[in-house]
């Protein structure tokens, strides 16, 4: 893999998102190449026509509401180009990626990761050094 970096969210990016608040199990989705899950009180989240769920507890801990339904991520990310196709687990489930693709985690020790293309990633973060 190559370097793993620290970047940031650019200002002008945030997500339309609505919690699960409704009295449910749950469901089951097919994206990113796997099956994923969401269950009561996961956000289901609109980041500029890219619809997903995150967890609630990540949720709170990475995003700030800035209007009503709109959020922006305030914590940094660690990430890399990955250099061969493969796989990543998430906590909603799996997301496979190419050759090229950026590995992102939300922790500096690489846990709680997903993938972006490579155009989706640089057009939304910048290096924060």
């Amino acid at each position: 893999m190559s370097e793993r970096r620290r970047y940031r969210r650019k200002p002008d990016q945030f997500v339309v998102a609505v919690p699960l608040r409704l009295e449910t199990d749950g469901f089951v989705f097919r994206k990113w190449g796997g099956e994923q899950r969401c269950k009561q009180g996961d956000w289901i989240v609109d980041n500029n026509g890219e619809i997903y769920t995150v967890d609630a507890e990540v949720f709170a801990q990475i995003y700030r509401e800035v209007h009503r339904g709109a959020y922006r991520k305030i914590t940094p990310v660690w990430a890399e180009v990955a250099e061969n196709a493969g796989q990543v687990s998430t906590k909603e489930g799996q997301t496979h990626y190419e050759r090229g693709d950026y590995l992102v985690f939300n922790n500096e020790d690489g846990t709680d990761g997903y993938a972006m293309k490579a155009e989706r990633f640089q057009s939304s973060y910048e290096l924060d050094e």
